[in-house]
């Protein structure tokens, strides 16, 4: 018996065969993290992309699995186009943006970014998988993995089958969003994958003219449910429409060359993950 069957649930009625084998880590990537929201629209891939940026800006070599299959925006973040894709020895050589970061996403395998993707659970999981096994990463010290939102297939495909160090959830102000994060923290505690901290996006807006911050979404709920569950909070991001402006046009890593609130708080966020992955924390 292995070491994941002495620690799955079902080991007693398995027949052994059927099971699937454990995550299998690759000596060539240091540590992989998975950035999950309980809901769509909190502005998860926006946070990935701020983490990866912010990562290989420090020095760290970088990759981000667009996971978000049916709803792919990784690659006009960083101003990635599509459809010209290329094989190397081992498999398909993933894209890189100006700042270096590996980059695979289907949108950067269909003609058209803007073809729709009307796949059923198991072939998207499977094209998790092929993201996995069959691209051709380099020497990497993080991998990201852009979840899609909520606990379906795809999260319960990578928790299952992607050796993960963490997941950071990202969420915004509102006590319904919160309500659902507590979901995603709870998957992930089913899967006996740690999570590392939340990033609240959408915090406030600030005034242009008089710099007041304001709560664009009332009373803040985020520390309330960080102290419940026991997750620290790693940052909290504001909306800023030179940040909205600078994804629009595939320039996020030129925008965090500038000084910024976002780039202030995205590289505390980071510093603490960098910490607790070089055993300093």
């Amino acid at each position: 018996m292995s070491e994941q069957c002495n620690s799955c649930g079902q080991s007693s009625q398995c027949d052994r065969e059927s099971c699937s084998p454990g995550p299998q880590k690759k000596d060539n990537i240091k540590n992989v993290i998975a950035v999950m929201s309980g809901k769509g629209g909190v502005g998860k891939s926006s946070v990935t992309s701020l983490l990866g940026a912010s990562l290989s800006q420090k020095g760290y070599k970088v990759g981000i699995m667009d996971a978000d299959v049916t709803g792919p925006s990784i690659p006009r973040i960083f101003g990635l186009k599509g459809g010209e894709m290329e094989h190397g020895s081992k498999g398909i050589l993933p894209a890189k943006t100006a700042g270096g970061i590996e980059v695979i996403s289907l949108n950067l395998l269909l003609p058209n970014e803007d073809d729709p993707v009307i796949w059923r659970g198991p072939v998207i999981a499977g094209v998790i998988n092929q993201f996995w096994n069959e691209v051709e990463w380099g020497e990497l010290d993080y991998l990201l993995i852009d979840m899609p939102p909520g606990t379906g297939d795809v999260p319960l495909t990578v928790m299952k089958t992607l050796p993960l160090n963490g997941i950071m959830v990202v969420t915004t102000p509102q006590s319904l969003v919160s309500m659902i994060v507590q979901k995603a923290v709870k998957m992930a505690a089913m899967m006996h994958v740690p999570v590392i901290g939340l990033i609240e996006n959408f915090a406030y807006v600030e005034c242009p003219d008089c710099n007041k911050r304001i709560n664009l979404f009332g009373e803040n709920h985020t520390e309330e449910m960080a102290g419940k569950t026991g997750v620290p909070m790693l940052g909290r991001l504001p909306l800023a429409a030179e940040f909205v402006k600078h994804c629009d046009n595939g320039m996020i890593e030129e925008y965090l060359k500038r000084d910024s609130v976002i780039k202030e708080n995205i590289t505390d966020a980071v510093d603490l993950l960098i910490k607790k992955f070089s055993g300093t924390a």
